[in-house]
């Protein structure tokens, strides 16, 4: 089962207030932006970008990953590494909320989601 209502509802509010903080300005989100959406029981950071040949089409960086276990009640986080793969995120594998994940994305204290 996918998050339930009340969960989807959590996390929009949390990823709205992340991407008023971190969005680049009006002006050139048309060149550059950032995003979420959910899969299954995941909640995924993007960004989006016009393809380089083709500026018509936009093309989407995965950024950082989280999922949700409901046994254990915390938040795995992941991120893709340059073989396009998600690995565990080991300096903190897991949270105990949406609005923590989203806080160490912030942080990016290892340099793992913005480089």
């Amino acid at each position: 089962m996918a998050f339930n209502e009340i969960e989807n509802k959590s996390i929009e509010k949390a990823a709205t207030a992340f991407l008023a903080l971190r969005r680049p300005q009006p002006e050139i989100r048309d060149q550059v932006d950032l995003g979420w959406r959910t899969k299954g029981h995941s909640v995924l950071l993007f960004e989006t970008r016009p393809v380089f040949d083709d500026p018509s089409r936009k093309i989407e960086h995965l950024i950082a990953k989280t999922t949700y276990n409901r046994r254990q009640n915390l938040w795995k986080i992941f991120w893709l590494r340059q073989d396009l793969k998600w690995h565990g995120y080991t300096p903190h594998q897991y949270v105990k909320s949406i609005d923590a994940f989203l806080k160490l994305v912030d942080e990016d204290a290892y340099g793992c989601f913005w480089g």
